[in-house]
């Protein structure tokens, strides 16, 4: 018995003394002791810092990690070691997480790569040692030297030795690998004394100074904004917290520069001071465009989905971005072609595929109809207009017009201009011949008895032009070339030179004159829809100089601006938007005037309630107008107006005076309401106005007043 006692006795002292030994390990350990597999410490990214877009785009969703995390199942045995990541899902949809590779390190350089799943801590640890000499005793008191506050939290919650828990020499040298694979600190160790209760032990630890970023996965984030977001920690001691702030910074940046997909998935710290930050930026995959319904459902589209990807900014392999992907839309609406437009996304932050999905407009019409007029006896006509011909948005006008008496047509070709293919401009051809009763020289005179034994005449006027377009800047310009004859004549068709006071019709004085003119002009168009805009504006500015040649030698120059402004309202809370539309426009002209030239106040595209030119016929003018526009149910809406037009006093500048012989006003108000009704030949409309002067009437015409 007491030879067994001395022999246990001998072994506790021996088991004592290896324990007072100073335990040292450092990235490149040589010791038998395996390291063990760290838990994942994951910086919780705010979810507030993650872009949030439109309801049309699903953002991507972002889930933190508990911060600072501990494994609740100690490590299996592995060669390998985890850094610290800062991860954040990248499903646009619910899918499958994608496993982020993790890396080891020795001696401060990156190992081979393992998967581990980025939002849960590792589940392996090593095998218990078989030293017949790791004898485990109590740890009465543990202590972190040589990192601050924050580091020290991080190692007491890395470490499986716990005050007043039992340890071991492997369990130390488990620590210190687990501290060590968090990628905060370059080198560790620990160090044990006994005391009359057990052991107390103290934990050096040297943390990781910050040296350079790594940037992996980026396309838009070069590495000075990555510098500079990330400066406060670059020189510094690492700062999980530091990292984090620099984290939510850059998914700001991201989101203030559009890039709505974008996301951190990790940053990765070793010990050699580099820290490895890890994006996915939402890289477009497939561009797909999908036609549907008024009711949503997919259907056959007539436009080409070649020609609509040609015109669209947002590229496959380029990074998402929503002011592009706004600019594709409003560009799709400017076409003409579509009532809505809108965008769908498909797959993940790495990668998205872009739907466009379309609602075609009614573009193409043919209208047939027939009568009977004293000017032209029996007459039938026909009426086609396609605004998409092809599919690839060419417009093509025809209006023919047999009659026993006449033949008159319009007929006109357009080719827009294509960002797709910015050498060639856009181009449109149109020719006319066609007969009309002179807005200009109507039968109101001043003196009754003259008007009695007046016959109003009519403008005859056949030529064509080619015009040019092309954008410059953020304004679209365009050049054309003009011929036209124009010639007044009787019912009967006879030429008619002057009134029944004499007073000439045409400039040459013979009743014939020919117009070779120049134009040009720039429109800057920032409407969401040029059919039937709620928001945005248009702006123009034109000019027309003619060329003296052939009948009258006509020198002259007229110019003229337009302004509109369209902005959306929502009074009666209703689905669809109300308008509030504003126009101002005027014009003037240099040198010489035929008086069929002259600018015509009133009328249905003037100043309504008012006959066609009946406020006044000006070689300058002035018009404003304001609308409210009111949807009822589709196609459908209705509208209030208020018009006001005046001739600025220069009535009397015109050749033959034919405003101030037939008692124009000069000035004139009108106001009303109306209906409009989207149909395939454009929008219906129909007003009924009321003038200053006491006067009422119904009018109707195509498209928008402006």
């Amino acid at each position: 018995m007491l030879n067994r006692a001395v022999a246990i006795s001998t072994l506790a002292v021996l088991a004592a003394g290896e324990l007072t030994h100073q335990a040292i390990a450092s990235p490149d350990p040589t010791t038998s002791t395996p390291k063990p597999a760290a838990s994942n410490y994951v910086i919780p990214v705010d979810a507030s810092s993650t872009p949030q877009t439109s309801a049309a785009i699903a953002p991507p969703e972002v889930a933190a990690g508990r911060e600072f995390a501990q494994s609740t199942q100690a490590p299996t045995r592995s060669t390998n070691t985890n850094n610290v990541v800062v991860p954040t899902t990248s499903e646009l949809p619910q899918s499958a997480r994608t496993p982020i590779s993790s890396t080891t390190q020795s001696s401060g350089t990156a190992a081979q790569s393992i998967n581990t799943n980025a939002l849960t801590p590792s589940t392996r640890t090593p095998a218990r040692s078989t030293n017949s000499n790791d004898l485990a005793l109590t740890a009465t008191d543990l202590q972190v030297k040589g990192a601050n506050e924050e580091l020290q939290q991080i190692v007491l919650k890395t470490i499986r030795t716990r005050s007043g828990g039992s340890t071991s020499q492997s369990q130390l040298d488990n620590d210190v690998a687990a501290i060590l694979n968090t990628g905060f600190f370059a080198d560790a160790r620990v160090s044990s004394s006994q005391n009359r209760d057990g052991l107390k032990i103290v934990y050096q630890v040297q943390p990781v100074v910050v040296r350079s970023l790594q940037l992996s996965g980026n396309q838009v984030l070069t590495p000075t904004v990555a510098n500079d977001l990330f400066k406060s920690q670059l020189g510094q001691p690492i700062s999980p917290t530091a990292l984090r702030q620099g984290i939510q910074q850059l998914g700001q940046w991201y989101k203030d520069n559009g890039y709505v997909l974008a996301q951190v998935l990790a940053a990765k710290p070793m010990s050699n001071g580099v820290v490895t930050v890890e994006v996915a930026e939402g890289v477009v995959g497939d561009i797909n465009v999908r036609f549907l319904d008024k009711d949503g459902k997919p259907t056959q589209g007539r436009t080409k989905e070649d020609f609509i990807k040609r015109e669209l900014k947002l590229k496959s392999g380029e990074v998402f971005r929503v002011d592009v992907a706004r600019q594709d839309l409003q560009q799709l609406y400017k076409l003409g072609l579509f009532d809505n437009a809108n965008i769908s996304l498909n797959g993940d932050a790495r990668n998205v595929d872009v739907t466009y999905d379309l609602i075609e407009r009614l573009a193409r019409g043919v209208n047939v109809g027939g009568g009977y007029s004293a000017d032209t006896g029996l007459f039938g006509t026909i009426n086609y207009k396609d605004q998409n011909f092809g599919g690839i948005n060419q417009q093509v006008g025809v209006n023919l017009q047999v009659g026993s008496r006449d033949v008159q047509f319009d007929g006109n070709y357009t080719s827009p201009y294509r960002a797709s293919n910015p050498d060639m401009p856009g181009y449109s051809v149109n020719a006319f011949r066609r007969r009309t009763i002179s807005q200009t020289f109507d039968d109101n005179f001043a003196d009754s008895t003259e008007a009695g034994n007046y016959e109003q005449p009519r403008e005859g006027q056949f030529g064509g032009g080619v015009t040019l377009t092309k954008p410059v800047g953020e304004w679209n310009g365009s050049v054309g070339l003009n011929y036209s004859r124009t010639s007044i004549r009787d019912r009967n068709g006879n030429i008619t030179p002057v009134d029944a006071l004499g007073n000439p019709l045409s400039f040459s004085g013979t009743g014939v004159d020919d117009l070779v003119s120049l134009s040009a002009g720039i429109t800057r168009d920032q409407r969401n829809n040029p059919v039937n805009p709620t928001q945005g504006s248009i702006l123009s500015f034109s000019t027309e100089q003619s060329v003296p040649v052939g009948s009258g030698n006509i020198l002259m120059n007229q110019i003229r601006a337009n302004y509109s402004q369209y902005t959306a309202v929502n009074l009666f809370g209703t689905k669809d938007p109300q308008v509030l539309a504003f126009n101002v426009q005027g014009g003037t002209t240099i040198g010489d005037l035929p008086p069929y030239r002259a600018f015509n106040l009133g009328g249905m595209n003037s100043v309504r309630g008012y006959g066609t030119g009946e406020v006044g016929s000006g070689r300058s003018y002035v018009l404003a107008s304001a609308e409210y526009r009111v949807p009822i149910f589709n196609p459908v809406g209705a509208v209030v107006f208020a018009d006001f037009g005046s001739d600025l006093g220069s009535a009397d500048t015109v050749p033959g005076e034919p405003g101030v012989v037939r008692g124009k006003a000069g000035t004139g108000f009108g106001y009303g309401a109306g209906l409009r009704v989207d149909s395939p030949v454009g929008v219906i409309r129909a007003d009924y106005g009321f003038t200053d002067q006491g006067d009422s009437r119904l009018q109707f015409g195509l498209g928008q007043r402006f």
